[in-house]
């Protein structure tokens, strides 16, 4: 909710709340209109939506990640992967090589099953409700891909968004306390006509005028009708709960190889890092095994990486393949065959050490 009315934003509160119907979505697309960003995945603005192949994939490579990260991915993945039914018949290695450096892998497994989803049983769903059923897509996403594909109005909140309405309407409750409240007021502001441009003005405006230090105000289109710089708040918004401390995870990975191999895992399709290609592991994700061969270890360092809800800290062992060396897990591949670029980060982390 906003502020209570002792403070002094209080008064200010209503600037945007007295805002005439439509006033702000259309000043917001007006300024779109000359200065929205121009991304491979969109459309210029006032042009039809583009393909809902191309939205769906992009919002699934920005969770959790920067448009400066996705920008190379999105090119490399449209360019082999054209379209939803060329994803659909890719192999899934194929696709997990690709994405390796995205992250949060379940991503990818996600998108496969979507693609395949879709090109079994037809055409992408126009509705929120319909795009939600499909793997890996949540609330948010499924908002998103209905307002820029198929122009239906629904609310789309993402960080930029949340910014954006906590210090235009000076809402005060700390995240993640306050995202119900900002969902509401920015559906208020969600347009009939040109649902899908409001929602990319609304993130274009958050990454570009209403950044989290130090906001361009005075270029802001909206800057005359924002209750936190009229009380003069607006670099304090959005207040956020204290974040509880991250916890360390330790564990130990192996490299074995030689002049000709070197010794690889396959993770389990599901769970951490699930369906990648890496090195021999213990310990940092509940497993508790021992060396997967008989040989001489010793250590090389360790490698320091940061995971979703955890840090982590893997202890790098080296060997030489012993000769005619017995595997007790993993496999043997050629090391003409092993792509460095196509690891997961935190194993190209361990393969740069070994090396």
């Amino acid at each position: 909710m906003c502020e209570s009315a002792d403070h002094p934003a209080a008064e200010a509160a209503t600037l945007a709340g007295n805002a005439a119907p439509g006033q702000i979505a259309d000043r917001l697309l007006d300024w779109y209109d000359r200065h929205g960003r121009a991304l491979p995945w969109r459309a210029p603005p006032g042009s039809p939506a583009p393909a809902p192949y191309r939205v769906w994939l992009s919002e699934i490579m920005l969770q959790q990640t920067t448009v400066a990260a996705v920008r190379d991915y999105f090119h490399r993945f449209t360019a082999r992967w054209p379209d939803v039914h060329a994803l659909a018949a890719a192999d899934d290695a194929e696709v997990m090589a690709e994405w390796a450096g995205l992250g949060y892998y379940a991503r990818a497994r996600n998108l496969l099953a979507t693609a395949r989803a879709v090109a079994a049983a037809g055409p992408f769903p126009d509705t929120r409700d319909g795009l939600q059923a499909l793997p890996g897509i949540g609330p948010y996403t499924a908002a998103a891909i209905a307002a820029i594909a198929f122009d239906r109005p629904e609310t789309v909140v993402d960080g930029n968004v949340e910014r954006v309405v906590a210090r235009l309407f000076a809402v005060q409750t700390p995240l993640p306390a306050a995202k119900k409240p900002l969902t509401v007021l920015a559906g208020r502001l969600t347009p009939a006509q040109r649902p899908g441009d409001f929602a990319q003005a609304m993130m274009d405006l958050g990454a570009t005028i209403c950044t989290p230090r130090s906001p361009a105000c005075g270029i802001c289109p909206l800057m005359d009708l924002c209750a936190a710089r009229a009380a003069g708040i607006q670099a304090d918004l959005p207040r956020r709960s204290p974040k509880r401390p991250r916890p360390t995870r330790h564990g130990t990975v192996w490299v074995a190889r030689d002049d000709r191999h070197v010794l690889v895992d396959h993770r389990p399709a599901r769970g951490l890092l699930g369906g990648t290609l890496g090195f021999p592991t213990t310990g940092w994700d509940g497993t508790d095994l021992p060396p997967p061969l008989d040989a001489a270890w010793q250590e090389a360092g360790e490698v320091r990486h940061v995971l979703t809800h955890f840090d982590l800290r893997l202890q790098v062992m080296l060997a030489a393949l012993p000769p005619r060396a017995a595997v007790v897990r993993g496999s043997l591949m050629p090391r003409r065959d092993l792509n460095p670029q196509s690891l997961p980060g935190l194993m190209r982390k361990v393969w740069a050490l070994a090396r």
